[in-house]
């Protein structure tokens, strides 16, 4: 079984930081890429950033140079570094990982449970 298991939300003001943290455990063979997604409410899950295995990182348009995404290969962990928050920043982010639990296993997509950000004005 795989577990990916997100810390570090809470309340912040505007203008305030966040550290996200996602750790993967649990059969893991190999992990491709990692990232992080946001869900306000009444809206659709969207895109927040991704990083691959080697380092290579998307951002989406509204992150603006804002949020820097990283992740230790060691610990099978990826992070979200959130600067300059705002208020429509307030969401549940959830990690992503799609990995290999076996060198000829197919990879799949594996989400955690969420975690709230909420940015006040």
């Amino acid at each position: 079984q795989v577990q990916l298991v997100e810390s570090g939300g809470g309340l912040v003001q505007a203008g305030g930081s966040l550290r996200l943290s996602c750790a993967a455990s649990g059969t893991i063979f190999t992990i491709n890429a990692m990232g992080w997604y946001r869900q306000a409410p009444g809206k659709q899950r969207e895109l927040v950033a991704t990083i691959t295995s080697g380092g290579s990182t998307n951002y989406a348009d509204f992150v603006a140079s804002r949020f820097t995404i990283s992740r230790d290969n060691a610990k099978n962990t990826v992070y979200l570094e959130m600067n300059s928050l705002k208020p429509d920043d307030t969401a549940v982010y959830y990690c992503y990982a799609r990995l290999r639990v076996a060198r000829y296993n197919p990879e799949y997509g594996y989400w955690g449970q969420g975690t709230q950000v909420t940015v006040s004005s």
